[in-house]
């Protein structure tokens, strides 16, 4: 926390623009808010990295609630800005409250571990960040730049959602079946475990950009050749490659974790299984796959966080989701309509890997009792 007090006294707060196409002039909080309320504002920063500097269970539950402190105060210290500025005019989030964020988010996940918080309750203290972030979007941050790039694109920002989520699910879908069926045989045979963890490195050292142009000829050759593929969509642009290029991505992590996490049931526990008269199927349906879903599904939860971002690059191919914001915020110079796109992908993210981590540590949990 130190060094977000740090930046919150020495980099730009804010920025101020009096419309879209004026870059905006960026100001420190001193200049935004006045000296007085910047100290006050860098105490409960500062109090945290006392606290830290020598941890103890009783100095834990207060470093907690300043944190918490802070992440609320946040969109107060932005709205104290917002309402002295003209309706036209356009608020930017500067570098020093995006560092204070990261370095809040970053304590209050160190400290949930030091405190051994149940993962519902991490997220309870969570809601009065919530609620006064969503209070302040509502009622005082219509100049927020961010807010007003998403109110001119509401309707292609909820498409955009969409095919986010549908690309992702799609390939992660399909990994999870396919990378199975290979697990499963490359468990019976060692030369084809060999060839296919060979083709699944190769397939990760291609960047994803050349993935898309080796995947654009052969598409658009068969979508030409093919009327039913064309009916489908199936072309050198669009869906088809993004899926094609994701699946390929998501098969190493998926084969992997499957095939280890079957490999690593305990034999003692097999044999005994088959020693009570159990078939093989019953085996594997009742012993060896609950003994391996946790590492299982901690296979899925990597394959779906890096297809949630990797799909953002799939919108330089026409295929849609939050990276088109991305891409068209780049290509204007404009870091709001930039941080439309990249936050959602954030938090989908971050969203994905704690509903799927809590997931598998229910069943590990269930497995040892």
């Amino acid at each position: 926390m130190l060094a977000g007090a740090v930046a919150w006294l020495t980099l730009p707060a804010v920025s101020v623009a009096p419309n879209r196409i004026v870059q905006g002039t960026p100001q420190r909080a001193a200049e935004a808010l006045g000296w007085g309320v910047t100290l006050l504002a860098s105490v409960p920063m500062l109090a945290v990295a006392v606290l830290a500097w020598r941890p103890t269970p009783r100095r834990l539950p207060a470093a907690l609630a300043l944190v918490i402190a802070v992440l609320v105060a946040i969109p107060l210290w932005l709205s104290a800005v917002a309402v002295s500025l003209e309706p036209s005019s356009r608020l930017g989030i500067g570098s020093a409250i995006w560092c204070v964020l990261f370095v809040s988010l970053l304590a209050l996940i160190e400290l949930r571990v030091r405190l051994a918080l149940s993962r519902p309750f991490g997220w309870a203290v969570l809601v009065p960040v919530a609620l006064a972030w969503w209070g302040c979007l509502a009622q005082w941050l219509a100049p927020l730049a961010l807010y007003r790039e998403y109110q001119g694109r509401s309707d292609q920002f909820y498409a955009a959602f969409l095919q986010h989520l549908v690309l992702v699910g799609a390939a992660v879908g399909a990994a999870i079946l396919l990378g199975a069926g290979l697990a499963l045989a490359m468990r019976r045979r060692a030369g084809l475990r060999r060839v296919g963890f060979g083709i699944l490195n190769f397939l990760q050292t291609i960047p994803s950009i050349a993935l898309f142009g080796l995947l654009l000829a052969p598409l658009a050759w068969l979508s030409a050749r093919f009327e039913w593929l064309a009916a489908l969509g199936v072309s050198g642009i669009g869906w088809a490659p993004a899926w094609l290029a994701l699946l390929g991505y998501s098969l190493l992590p998926m084969v992997r974790n499957i095939f280890v996490a079957l490999d690593e049931v305990d034999p003692a526990v097999i044999e005994s299984a088959r020693g009570m008269g159990m078939s093989r199927r019953q085996v594997f349906l009742q012993v060896r796959l609950p003994l391996a879903l946790p590492v299982v599904l901690e296979g899925v939860r990597i394959t779906t966080v890096q297809a949630i971002g990797l799909t953002a690059v799939a919108a330089l191919i026409g295929a849609g989701g939050f990276g088109t914001f991305v891409f068209q915020g780049l290509g204007q110079a404009a870091m709001d309509l930039v941080l439309l796109g990249a936050l959602p992908i954030i938090a989908l993210a971050l969203i994905a890997d704690a509903l799927l981590s809590a997931l598998t540590d229910y069943l590990r949990q269930g497995g040892t009792t």
